[in-house]
């Protein structure tokens, strides 16, 4: 018996040392390999397919934005008759671009990075299956025009438009110097530079269909080129008289709401005052303490709230979020629904300003940027749907943080020259 068990210390004692070795090497090679797959290196080539996939993402944004302007061309100018490529070859560019800065933004923070790898990856792919559509619509498109359209039609049609539009557009000086009569100087930017677009785009335009002309007359010539530079030209003056319609339609209801929106917060402070009875004596005193500094930022906005009404209807909304937060669960679900009810219309005015300025800000800069300014377009046709007011507000306030970071953004873009 002693010797069996001799026999089995003998053979066994080294084999479990042998299998416990291996094992620990096994179970500390398993550990190296996931910590370097999350370490700085593995994190710098994520980063990199991120940055990749952004800078597809905003070639395939770019494009959408020009196909935009084809595809108007085709339906309003050729009487609906142009090949459709060109309408399913922005539609699925469009979901791609979509769901691509949906994904980008869902790869900030610590994700793993084989997942951001993967997912930008995929990003790329999409966008590469978009852009090969697109090329291929636009190559059957030109040989559509080639056939049925000729340079003359084409100049004949711009010119009309480009008087259409001047027409449309009216004296842009006359909505700035109302704008500017309602508001200070720094709240008449916007508008001010919106009509100066304007104005240079028409001036643009005008000189492409003039040159146009020119080239006409010489059959060594093509004008096609200037006739395209016209277009993309009448494209920025139409943009840019929205944009300038829009400012003044913010500007002349934040005025008109700016007085019942004050009044609306006065209100919330001193129903929050009132649920500090029922709050234990620490909750009590620090609610005080919010309100306090809250009916002093209020008082700050109200000053100047009469030549800074869209200002004014943002810092209410940013002061009611504030106040939501400090009063949290003391109020009852009765109370929040009047709250929120109380708080949506300011909230939702200060977030579609707020996305006037990213779409000025940030469409032309990084991904980042335009992934902000895409997420605050969609929580703010969130916000419009909701029926409950709760959501509602959620959502406009999701959007206006969404639309200032997007601004801040391209700030930062252009500051640093990217």
């Amino acid at each position: 018996m002693n010797e069996t068990l001799e026999e089995v210390v003998r053979w066994g004692v080294p084999a479990a040392v042998v299998f416990g070795v291996a094992a620990l090497l096994a179970v500390t090679g398993l550990w190296a390999l996931r910590r370097a797959r999350r370490g700085p290196r593995a994190r710098a080539a994520a980063a990199l397919d991120r940055a990749a996939a952004g800078s597809a993402l905003i070639a395939l944004d770019d494009a959408v934005e020009e196909l935009d302007l084809e595809v108007a061309l085709s339906g309003a100018l050729y009487d609906g008759t142009a090949p459709p490529a060109l309408r399913r070859a922005r539609m699925t560019a469009q979901h791609a671009r979509d769901d691509g800065f949906a994904q980008l933004r869902d790869l900030a923070g610590d994700a793993h990075p084989d997942e951001i790898r993967r997912l930008a990856r995929g990003i790329r792919t999409r966008v590469d299956v978009a852009a090969g559509q697109i090329a291929q619509a636009r190559q059957e498109h030109a040989a559509w025009m080639t056939a049925h359209r000729t340079a003359d039609a084409q100049l004949v049609q711009a010119r009309a438009r480009l008087e259409t539009l001047r027409a449309e557009l009216g004296d842009p000086e006359a909505l700035v110097a109302d704008i500017a009569r309602q508001v200070e100087d720094d709240e008449a930017q916007a508008a001010r530079a919106a009509a100066d677009q304007a104005k240079a785009a028409l001036g643009d335009a005008e000189a492409d269909l003039s040159e146009a002309a020119e080239l006409l007359s010489d059959p060594t010539r093509s004008a096609l080129p200037a006739l395209a530079r016209a277009e993309r030209a009448l494209r920025r003056a139409r943009t840019a008289a929205r944009a300038l319609e829009e400012q003044h339609r913010l500007v002349t209801e934040a005025a008109r709401a700016a007085p019942g929106e004050l009044a609306a917060a006065r209100d919330a402070l001193r129903q929050a005052e009132a649920l500090r009875a029922d709050l234990e004596p620490e909750d009590a005193e620090r609610l005080g303490g919010e309100l306090r500094r809250l009916a002093d930022d209020l008082d700050a906005v109200e000053a100047r709230a009469a030549g800074r009404p869209t200002s004014t209807i943002a810092g209410v909304a940013r002061m009611r979020d504030r106040l939501d937060a400090a009063v949290g669960d003391a109020r009852t679900a009765q109370q929040r629904m009047r709250g929120a009810r109380t708080a949506l219309p300011g909230t939702l005015a200060a977030a579609r300003a707020a996305v006037a300025r990213a779409e000025a800000a940030a469409s032309t800069s990084s991904a980042d940027a335009r992934v902000r300014l895409s997420s605050a377009h969609a929580e703010l046709a969130a916000a419009r749907s909701a029926q409950d007011p709760v959501a509602a507000l959620d959502a406009a306030r999701r959007a206006l943080r969404h639309a200032e970071d997007a601004v801040a953004l391209a700030d930062y873009d252009r500051l640093n020259g990217r």
